[in-house]
Protein backbone atom coordinates (compact mmCIF):
# COMPACT_ATOMS: atom_id res chain seq x y z
CA UNK A 1 0.00 0.00 0.00
CA UNK A 2 2.75 2.47 0.95
CA UNK A 3 4.69 1.62 -2.19
CA UNK A 4 1.60 2.26 -4.32
CA UNK A 5 0.92 5.57 -2.55
CA UNK A 6 4.48 6.80 -3.05
CA UNK A 7 4.44 5.84 -6.73
CA UNK A 8 1.17 7.67 -7.28
CA UNK A 9 2.43 10.77 -5.47
CA UNK A 10 5.69 10.80 -7.42
CA UNK A 11 3.86 10.49 -10.74
CA UNK A 12 1.51 13.31 -9.82
CA UNK A 13 4.35 15.62 -8.80
CA UNK A 14 6.09 14.87 -12.09
CA UNK A 15 2.89 15.74 -13.95
CA UNK A 16 2.62 19.01 -12.04
CA UNK A 17 6.22 19.88 -12.92
CA UNK A 18 5.42 19.28 -16.57
CA UNK A 19 2.55 21.77 -16.29
CA UNK A 20 4.74 24.67 -15.23
CA UNK A 21 5.94 25.93 -18.62
CA UNK A 22 2.35 26.29 -19.87
CA UNK A 23 1.30 28.19 -16.76
CA UNK A 24 4.39 30.43 -16.90
CA UNK A 25 3.76 31.50 -20.54
CA UNK A 26 3.36 35.22 -21.28
CA UNK A 27 -0.42 34.94 -21.74
CA UNK A 28 -0.78 34.02 -18.08
CA UNK A 29 -1.39 37.76 -17.57
CA UNK A 30 -4.56 37.51 -19.65
CA UNK A 31 -5.73 34.56 -17.55
CA UNK A 32 -5.22 36.60 -14.39
CA UNK A 33 -7.04 39.61 -15.84
CA UNK A 34 -9.99 37.34 -16.57
CA UNK A 35 -10.22 36.12 -12.98
CA UNK A 36 -13.63 35.95 -11.36
CA UNK A 37 -14.11 36.90 -7.71
CA UNK A 38 -16.24 34.68 -5.48
CA UNK A 39 -17.84 35.26 -2.10
CA UNK A 40 -19.91 33.18 0.30
CA UNK A 41 -21.19 34.55 3.61
CA UNK A 42 -23.35 32.83 6.22
CA UNK A 43 -24.63 34.28 9.50
CA UNK A 44 -25.99 31.48 11.67
CA UNK A 45 -27.36 30.98 15.16
CA UNK A 46 -27.21 27.52 16.72
CA UNK A 47 -28.73 26.47 20.05
CA UNK A 48 -27.97 23.08 21.64
CA UNK A 49 -30.03 22.00 24.63
CA UNK A 50 -29.39 18.95 26.82
CA UNK A 51 -30.37 17.96 30.36
CA UNK A 52 -26.98 19.21 31.54
CA UNK A 53 -26.66 22.54 29.73
CA UNK A 54 -27.89 24.92 27.06
CA UNK A 55 -25.22 26.26 24.68
CA UNK A 56 -25.59 28.71 21.79
CA UNK A 57 -23.34 30.16 19.11
CA UNK A 58 -23.81 33.07 16.71
CA UNK A 59 -21.15 33.03 13.99
CA UNK A 60 -20.38 34.64 10.66
CA UNK A 61 -18.61 32.55 8.04
CA UNK A 62 -16.92 34.53 5.24
CA UNK A 63 -15.25 33.03 2.18
CA UNK A 64 -13.43 35.19 -0.36
CA UNK A 65 -11.77 33.77 -3.43
CA UNK A 66 -11.04 33.95 -7.12
CA UNK A 67 -10.90 31.65 -10.13
CA UNK A 68 -8.60 32.57 -12.99
CA UNK A 69 -9.59 32.35 -16.61
CA UNK A 70 -8.47 29.21 -18.44
CA UNK A 71 -5.25 29.14 -20.43
CA UNK A 72 -4.32 26.01 -22.39
CA UNK A 73 -6.68 24.06 -20.13
CA UNK A 74 -5.12 25.40 -16.93
CA UNK A 75 -6.77 27.51 -14.23
CA UNK A 76 -6.12 28.34 -10.59
CA UNK A 77 -8.59 28.64 -7.71
CA UNK A 78 -7.87 30.20 -4.31
CA UNK A 79 -10.21 30.83 -1.40
CA UNK A 80 -9.77 32.07 2.16
CA UNK A 81 -12.22 31.32 4.97
CA UNK A 82 -12.92 33.10 8.25
CA UNK A 83 -15.36 32.14 11.01
CA UNK A 84 -15.99 34.79 13.67
CA UNK A 85 -18.24 34.74 16.73
CA UNK A 86 -20.74 37.59 16.92
CA UNK A 87 -22.00 39.53 19.96
CA UNK A 88 -20.12 37.35 22.43
CA UNK A 89 -22.39 34.36 21.72
CA UNK A 90 -19.63 31.79 21.44
CA UNK A 91 -20.70 28.46 22.87
CA UNK A 92 -18.34 26.74 23.03
CA UNK A 93 -19.16 24.05 20.46
CA UNK A 94 -16.14 22.00 19.35
CA UNK A 95 -17.49 21.58 15.83
CA UNK A 96 -18.05 25.35 15.30
CA UNK A 97 -14.69 26.99 16.16
CA UNK A 98 -13.38 30.43 15.31
CA UNK A 99 -10.84 29.99 12.54
CA UNK A 100 -9.10 31.78 9.68
CA UNK A 101 -7.46 29.60 7.04
CA UNK A 102 -6.95 28.82 3.38
CA UNK A 103 -10.04 26.87 2.41
CA UNK A 104 -9.03 26.01 -1.15
CA UNK A 105 -5.95 26.59 -3.32
CA UNK A 106 -5.54 24.29 -6.30
CA UNK A 107 -4.24 24.17 -9.85
CA UNK A 108 -6.59 22.56 -12.37
CA UNK A 109 -6.04 21.19 -15.84
CA UNK A 110 -9.12 20.29 -17.87
CA UNK A 111 -9.69 18.72 -21.27
CA UNK A 112 -12.85 17.32 -22.85
CA UNK A 113 -12.35 13.99 -21.06
CA UNK A 114 -9.90 14.50 -18.16
CA UNK A 115 -9.88 16.91 -15.21
CA UNK A 116 -6.95 17.00 -12.77
CA UNK A 117 -6.66 19.11 -9.61
CA UNK A 118 -3.58 19.46 -7.41
CA UNK A 119 -3.72 21.24 -4.04
CA UNK A 120 -6.23 22.01 -1.29
CA UNK A 121 -9.72 21.27 -2.57
CA UNK A 122 -13.23 20.08 -1.87
CA UNK A 123 -13.80 16.40 -2.74
CA UNK A 124 -17.24 14.81 -2.69
CA UNK A 125 -18.23 11.41 -4.02
CA UNK A 126 -21.73 10.09 -4.70
CA UNK A 127 -24.08 11.14 -1.88
CA UNK A 128 -21.28 12.16 0.57
CA UNK A 129 -21.77 8.95 2.58
CA UNK A 130 -18.06 8.14 2.49
CA UNK A 131 -16.36 11.27 1.10
CA UNK A 132 -17.87 14.73 1.65
CA UNK A 133 -17.26 18.38 2.53
CA UNK A 134 -19.48 18.63 5.66
CA UNK A 135 -20.83 21.79 4.05
CA UNK A 136 -23.44 22.42 6.75
CA UNK A 137 -20.68 23.39 9.16
CA UNK A 138 -19.12 26.84 9.06
CA UNK A 139 -15.58 25.44 8.64
CA UNK A 140 -16.12 22.89 5.91
CA UNK A 141 -13.91 19.87 5.27
CA UNK A 142 -11.32 20.04 2.51
CA UNK A 143 -8.37 17.89 1.49
CA UNK A 144 -4.78 18.49 0.37
CA UNK A 145 -4.90 16.09 -2.52
CA UNK A 146 -4.29 15.09 -6.12
CA UNK A 147 -7.48 14.21 -7.97
CA UNK A 148 -8.13 13.01 -11.53
CA UNK A 149 -11.52 12.45 -13.11
CA UNK A 150 -11.89 10.94 -16.58
CA UNK A 151 -14.26 9.03 -18.82
CA UNK A 152 -12.57 6.11 -20.63
CA UNK A 153 -15.79 5.00 -22.35
CA UNK A 154 -19.36 6.14 -22.93
CA UNK A 155 -21.39 6.22 -19.69
CA UNK A 156 -18.31 5.22 -17.67
CA UNK A 157 -16.65 7.70 -15.26
CA UNK A 158 -13.58 7.12 -13.10
CA UNK A 159 -12.51 9.26 -10.13
CA UNK A 160 -9.07 8.79 -8.50
CA UNK A 161 -7.69 10.74 -5.53
CA UNK A 162 -4.66 10.64 -3.28
CA UNK A 163 -5.12 12.64 -0.04
CA UNK A 164 -2.08 13.61 2.00
CA UNK A 165 -3.84 15.85 4.54
CA UNK A 166 -7.37 16.01 5.91
CA UNK A 167 -8.50 19.52 6.83
CA UNK A 168 -11.42 18.82 9.14
CA UNK A 169 -14.22 21.02 10.48
CA UNK A 170 -12.60 21.80 13.84
CA UNK A 171 -10.08 24.39 12.69
CA UNK A 172 -6.43 23.41 12.34
CA UNK A 173 -6.23 21.66 15.74
CA UNK A 174 -7.54 18.31 14.44
CA UNK A 175 -6.22 18.43 10.87
CA UNK A 176 -4.39 15.19 10.15
CA UNK A 177 -1.70 13.97 7.78
CA UNK A 178 -2.85 10.92 5.86
CA UNK A 179 -2.14 8.58 2.98
CA UNK A 180 -5.64 8.03 1.59
CA UNK A 181 -6.38 6.48 -1.80
CA UNK A 182 -9.88 6.89 -3.24
CA UNK A 183 -11.04 4.92 -6.27
CA UNK A 184 -14.59 5.43 -7.56
CA UNK A 185 -16.01 4.19 -10.87
CA UNK A 186 -19.60 4.72 -12.04
CA UNK A 187 -21.56 3.42 -15.00
CA UNK A 188 -24.93 4.62 -16.25
CA UNK A 189 -27.21 1.66 -16.88
CA UNK A 190 -30.82 1.38 -18.02
CA UNK A 191 -31.96 0.89 -14.42
CA UNK A 192 -29.77 3.47 -12.71
CA UNK A 193 -26.25 4.53 -11.78
CA UNK A 194 -24.01 1.61 -10.79
CA UNK A 195 -20.98 2.54 -8.66
CA UNK A 196 -18.04 0.49 -7.45
CA UNK A 197 -15.48 1.94 -5.05
CA UNK A 198 -12.42 1.30 -2.94
CA UNK A 199 -11.50 3.76 -0.17
CA UNK A 200 -8.14 2.91 1.39
CA UNK A 201 -7.62 5.26 4.35
CA UNK A 202 -4.56 5.75 6.53
CA UNK A 203 -4.87 8.31 9.33
CA UNK A 204 -1.27 8.78 10.43
CA UNK A 205 -2.24 10.83 13.50
CA UNK A 206 -4.38 8.02 14.96
CA UNK A 207 -2.44 4.96 13.79
CA UNK A 208 -5.63 3.79 12.10
CA UNK A 209 -6.07 2.21 8.67
CA UNK A 210 -9.24 1.06 6.97
CA UNK A 211 -9.93 -0.53 3.59
CA UNK A 212 -13.51 -0.23 2.36
CA UNK A 213 -14.84 -1.89 -0.80
CA UNK A 214 -18.41 -1.40 -1.94
CA UNK A 215 -21.02 -1.21 -4.68
CA UNK A 216 -24.21 0.82 -5.04
CA UNK A 217 -27.14 1.21 -7.43
CA UNK A 218 -29.51 4.20 -7.50
CA UNK A 219 -32.21 5.03 -9.99
CA UNK A 220 -35.78 6.05 -10.68
CA UNK A 221 -38.62 4.97 -12.95
CA UNK A 222 -41.86 6.58 -14.08
CA UNK A 223 -42.93 9.92 -15.54
CA UNK A 224 -45.38 12.11 -13.62
CA UNK A 225 -45.06 9.75 -10.67
CA UNK A 226 -41.49 8.61 -10.07
CA UNK A 227 -40.49 5.60 -8.03
CA UNK A 228 -37.06 5.99 -6.45
CA UNK A 229 -34.67 3.29 -5.26
CA UNK A 230 -31.12 3.03 -3.93
CA UNK A 231 -29.18 0.04 -2.62
CA UNK A 232 -25.62 -0.24 -1.32
CA UNK A 233 -23.31 -2.76 0.31
CA UNK A 234 -19.72 -2.38 1.54
CA UNK A 235 -17.23 -4.38 3.54
CA UNK A 236 -14.51 -2.84 5.70
CA UNK A 237 -11.29 -4.01 7.34
CA UNK A 238 -9.98 -1.73 10.10
CA UNK A 239 -6.69 -1.73 11.97
CA UNK A 240 -6.93 0.49 15.05
CA UNK A 241 -3.78 0.73 17.21
CA UNK A 242 -2.67 -2.68 15.99
CA UNK A 243 -6.04 -4.45 16.49
CA UNK A 244 -7.91 -5.74 13.41
CA UNK A 245 -11.69 -5.62 12.88
CA UNK A 246 -14.01 -6.59 10.00
CA UNK A 247 -17.41 -4.97 9.52
CA UNK A 248 -20.12 -4.51 6.87
CA UNK A 249 -22.39 -1.73 5.67
CA UNK A 250 -25.88 -2.05 4.16
CA UNK A 251 -28.27 0.56 2.83
CA UNK A 252 -31.68 0.38 1.16
CA UNK A 253 -34.01 3.26 0.33
CA UNK A 254 -37.24 3.39 -1.67
CA UNK A 255 -39.45 6.36 -2.37
CA UNK A 256 -42.05 8.04 -4.52
CA UNK A 257 -42.18 11.54 -5.99
CA UNK A 258 -45.45 12.98 -7.27
CA UNK A 259 -47.16 16.39 -7.44
CA UNK A 260 -44.13 18.11 -5.93
CA UNK A 261 -43.94 15.82 -2.88
CA UNK A 262 -41.14 13.28 -2.31
CA UNK A 263 -41.46 10.61 0.39
CA UNK A 264 -38.80 8.03 1.26
CA UNK A 265 -38.37 5.01 3.51
CA UNK A 266 -34.83 3.98 4.34
CA UNK A 267 -32.83 1.42 6.29
CA UNK A 268 -29.11 1.79 6.98
CA UNK A 269 -26.79 -0.51 8.93
CA UNK A 270 -23.31 0.32 10.16
CA UNK A 271 -22.34 -3.19 11.16
CA UNK A 272 -20.43 -4.51 14.16
CA UNK A 273 -17.60 -7.00 14.56
CA UNK A 274 -19.22 -9.14 17.28
CA UNK A 275 -19.69 -6.12 19.56
CA UNK A 276 -16.00 -5.10 19.42
CA UNK A 277 -16.04 -2.35 16.77
CA UNK A 278 -18.34 -0.70 14.25
CA UNK A 279 -18.20 0.34 10.60
CA UNK A 280 -16.72 3.84 10.18
CA UNK A 281 -17.05 6.65 7.61
CA UNK A 282 -14.61 9.30 8.92
CA UNK A 283 -14.47 11.40 5.72
CA UNK A 284 -18.23 11.62 5.18
CA UNK A 285 -20.57 14.58 5.42
CA UNK A 286 -21.82 13.01 8.63
CA UNK A 287 -24.41 15.66 9.50
CA UNK A 288 -26.41 14.46 6.48
CA UNK A 289 -26.82 10.94 7.89
CA UNK A 290 -28.28 9.29 11.00
CA UNK A 291 -30.07 12.41 12.21
CA UNK A 292 -29.25 16.10 12.44
CA UNK A 293 -28.68 15.93 16.20
CA UNK A 294 -25.30 14.31 15.43
CA UNK A 295 -25.58 11.91 18.35
CA UNK A 296 -23.72 9.10 16.56
CA UNK A 297 -20.77 11.06 15.17
CA UNK A 298 -18.24 9.58 17.61
CA UNK A 299 -18.95 6.06 16.41
CA UNK A 300 -18.38 6.95 12.78
CA UNK A 301 -14.89 8.33 13.58
CA UNK A 302 -13.75 5.79 16.17
CA UNK A 303 -14.59 2.11 15.54
CA UNK A 304 -14.62 1.24 19.25
CA UNK A 305 -16.74 4.22 20.38
CA UNK A 306 -19.95 2.55 19.20
CA UNK A 307 -18.90 -1.12 19.25
CA UNK A 308 -22.39 -2.58 18.70
CA UNK A 309 -22.87 -0.66 15.46
CA UNK A 310 -26.03 1.16 14.37
CA UNK A 311 -29.31 0.39 12.62
CA UNK A 312 -31.19 3.45 11.39
CA UNK A 313 -34.75 3.09 10.06
CA UNK A 314 -36.17 6.36 8.82
CA UNK A 315 -38.90 8.10 6.84
CA UNK A 316 -38.64 11.51 5.18
CA UNK A 317 -40.98 13.87 3.33
CA UNK A 318 -40.01 16.93 1.27
CA UNK A 319 -41.99 19.50 -0.72
CA UNK A 320 -42.41 23.22 -1.42
CA UNK A 321 -45.08 25.40 0.14
CA UNK A 322 -45.49 28.98 -1.13
CA UNK A 323 -41.96 28.87 -2.55
CA UNK A 324 -40.44 27.63 0.72
CA UNK A 325 -38.65 24.26 0.72
CA UNK A 326 -39.97 22.10 3.56
CA UNK A 327 -38.61 18.73 4.72
CA UNK A 328 -39.19 16.54 7.76
CA UNK A 329 -37.82 13.17 8.89
CA UNK A 330 -38.12 10.62 11.65
CA UNK A 331 -35.41 8.11 12.70
CA UNK A 332 -35.59 5.03 14.89
CA UNK A 333 -32.17 3.84 16.09
CA UNK A 334 -31.00 0.51 17.49
CA UNK A 335 -27.84 -1.57 17.80
CA UNK A 336 -26.86 -3.80 14.88
CA UNK A 337 -25.28 -6.25 17.34
CA UNK A 338 -27.83 -7.32 19.95
CA UNK A 339 -31.30 -5.87 20.39
CA UNK A 340 -30.76 -2.61 22.27
CA UNK A 341 -32.95 0.34 21.30
CA UNK A 342 -30.80 3.47 21.13
CA UNK A 343 -33.54 6.09 20.76
CA UNK A 344 -35.41 8.09 18.13
CA UNK A 345 -35.30 11.52 16.52
CA UNK A 346 -37.57 13.97 14.72
CA UNK A 347 -36.38 16.88 12.63
CA UNK A 348 -37.60 19.46 10.12
CA UNK A 349 -36.08 22.22 7.99
CA UNK A 350 -37.48 25.28 6.16
CA UNK A 351 -35.39 27.11 3.60
CA UNK A 352 -35.74 29.63 0.80
CA UNK A 353 -33.28 30.71 -1.87
CA UNK A 354 -33.74 34.04 -3.67
CA UNK A 355 -32.47 34.94 -7.14
CA UNK A 356 -30.35 37.68 -5.59
CA UNK A 357 -28.10 35.01 -4.03
CA UNK A 358 -29.64 35.36 -0.56
CA UNK A 359 -30.70 32.24 1.34
CA UNK A 360 -32.55 31.88 4.63
CA UNK A 361 -33.46 28.88 6.73
CA UNK A 362 -34.57 27.34 10.00
CA UNK A 363 -33.78 23.82 11.14
CA UNK A 364 -34.73 21.84 14.25
CA UNK A 365 -33.99 18.35 15.55
CA UNK A 366 -34.88 16.51 18.75
CA UNK A 367 -33.28 13.23 19.87
CA UNK A 368 -34.91 11.16 22.62
CA UNK A 369 -32.46 8.71 24.18
CA UNK A 370 -33.23 5.16 25.18
CA UNK A 371 -29.92 3.41 25.87
CA UNK A 372 -27.49 5.57 23.87
CA UNK A 373 -26.26 9.06 24.80
CA UNK A 374 -28.77 11.59 26.24
CA UNK A 375 -31.69 13.72 25.08
CA UNK A 376 -30.69 16.66 22.91
CA UNK A 377 -32.53 19.43 21.06
CA UNK A 378 -30.91 21.61 18.39
CA UNK A 379 -32.10 24.71 16.57
CA UNK A 380 -30.45 26.61 13.70
CA UNK A 381 -31.50 29.90 12.09
CA UNK A 382 -29.43 31.39 9.26
CA UNK A 383 -29.14 33.90 6.45
CA UNK A 384 -26.58 33.72 3.68
CA UNK A 385 -25.38 35.48 0.55
CA UNK A 386 -23.28 34.10 -2.29
CA UNK A 387 -21.87 35.52 -5.50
Amino acid sequence: MKKFNNTLLAASIASLAAMQPAVAAESIADALKGSKATGDFLLRYEDVGTDAADVDVLSLRSRFGFVTDTFNGFSFTAEAEDVTFIAGIDGPLAYEPEVTEIDQAFLQHKTDTVTTKVGRQVITLDGHRFIGHVGFRQDRQTFDAIRTQFSPAKDLSVDLSYIFQRNRIFGEALDAESSDVLVNASYKTAIGKLVGYAYLLDDESRDEQSDTYGVSLAGATGDSTKFLYAFEYATQSITDSGVDFDTDYMFAEVGVSASGVTAKLGYEVLGSDDGAASFTTPLATLHKFNGWSDVFLGGTFNPTAMPNGLEDTYVSVATKIAGISVAANYHDYSASEGSASYGDEFGFVLSKALKSGITTGLKYSSYSADTFSADVDKLWVWAGYKF
